[in-house]
Order: C-alpha cells, then structure tokens, then sequence
C-alpha cells in the first residue's frame, strides 16, 4: 500500500460515487473530507527511532508491533528482581517497559500508517476497522469497502463521509442513516435512493431537501451539486 495505490483507490471511488475523476492529491483528500476523523498520528519508535503510526498518543514512548514482538524473542519482556520501597519505584521501573504498541495489525496485508486492523486488505491511514478492503483515513468501519473519510460505519460501500450509519452505497455525506444509495447529504434517514438535503425520511427516491421532484428535474440539479462538492 502507498499513496498511489491510494489514489488508485479514491479514483475508482469518486467514479462510482460523483461518475467524475478525482483531481485531488491525496493530502487534499485528507483536508478537504477527513479534517474530523479520528486517523492514527505519526511517532517514532522509542527504540529504534523509526516513524510509526498511533492511535492512542497518552504516552510519551512507543514500540511498533513489531519491534515489540521481535524484543519478547530475543531478549524478553521480564526483568530481574529489584528493590521497591516507594510507589515512586514502582513507576520508575515501569517507565523502562511502558511502550504504547503501535501499528497493530493482525490478519491484515497491504497495511500503511495505519493501527488496530484486523483481516483488512489496502488500508491507508486508517484506525479500529475490521474485515474491509481499500479504506481511506477511516476509523472503526467493519465489512464494508472502498470508503474514504467514514467513522463508525458498516456494510457499505463506495461511500465518502459516512458517518454512523449501515448499508449505505455510492453516497457522500451520510450520518445517523440505513439503506442508503447515491445519494448525497443525507441524515437520519432510512431506504433512501437518489435524495439529497434529506433528513428525518423513510422509503423515497428522488427527493431534495425532502421535497418531492421528478426524475429529470433531480438529475438535472444533481449534476449542479457534483460540480460544487469536487470543484469548491
């Protein structure tokens, strides 16, 4: 996995979603649909010095995964028995092995900048997500794939900022919803198909702002709204 592979992505993404190629490079992805989500920060390695990627920050030492493995069999984690008259004691000798684990990622390939993953493939700068394929700076998605920017989602793909939400598809700006496909800006929805500006509705299709429109005149002012979210 690396930036083009990324990219790679995100192209076939914006086609599915927007029918559009995505003229963005990838930092611009970053700032201009995951400013708010949650994505593992750059660190060094305590160690060895190396970059690494975490998600939990509480901490002033980190060890990748790894390294941490690779430790336990050379050397292990244990240490001889010393003298402890003080809480202060305790804590020093704990400060010597307290790493915070980085890179955690189990059953996964094609990994990067990336922890806590598990059985994924082509995930990039993401956290907390499971049994997916080719996520973009997401965090806590399982079984869904081809997502940019989504937090705590499931069962969908080819989306862009969905939030909270299930089995949604080619759709962007998507919080609090189930059943949603291509469609745009949507909240606290349900069986939703080609709407956009909805909130609070259940079981339409073609509407805006949750106003009723026929088929012409909806993909007529969809294409005005492609245009603002990839050109603004």
């Amino acid at each position: 996995m690396n930036d083009q592979k990324a990219l790679d992505i995100i192209e076939k993404i914006f086609q599915s979603i927007f029918n559009t190629s995505n003229h963005y490079k990838i930092l611009e992805i970053k700032d201009k649909f995951a400013f708010d989500v949650k994505i593992p920060i750059e660190v060094k390695d305590s160690l060895t010095g190396e970059t690494t990627w975490a998600d939990a920050t509480n901490n002033d030492l980190f060890i990748t995964n790894e390294n941490m493995a690779k430790k336990d069999i050379q050397e292990g984690w244990m240490l001889e028995r010393k003298k402890i008259t003080s809480i202060d004691d305790i804590i020093a000798i704990w400060n010597t092995i307290n790493y915070t684990t980085t890179e955690r990622v189990y059953d996964s390939i094609n990994v990067i900048g990336s922890d806590t993953i598990y059985r994924c493939e082509n995930i990039y700068h993401s956290t907390g997500c499971s049994d997916s394929n080719n996520l973009i700076f997401c965090d806590s998605c399982g079984h869904s794939e081809f997502l940019i920017a989504s937090q705590r989602s499931g069962s969908c793909n080819f989306c862009i900022r969905t939030d909270d939400s299930q089995n949604c598809s080619n759709s962007y700006n998507v919080i609090c919803s189930n059943k949603i496909s291509n469609s745009f800006f949507i909240q606290d929805c349900f069986n939703l198909h080609e709407c956009m500006f909805c909130s609070h509705i259940a079981s339409k299709r073609f509407c805006i702002a949750n106003m009723q429109f026929e088929e012409d005149e909806y993909y007529q002012i969809k294409e005005i709204i492609i245009k603002w979210i990839t050109t603004s």
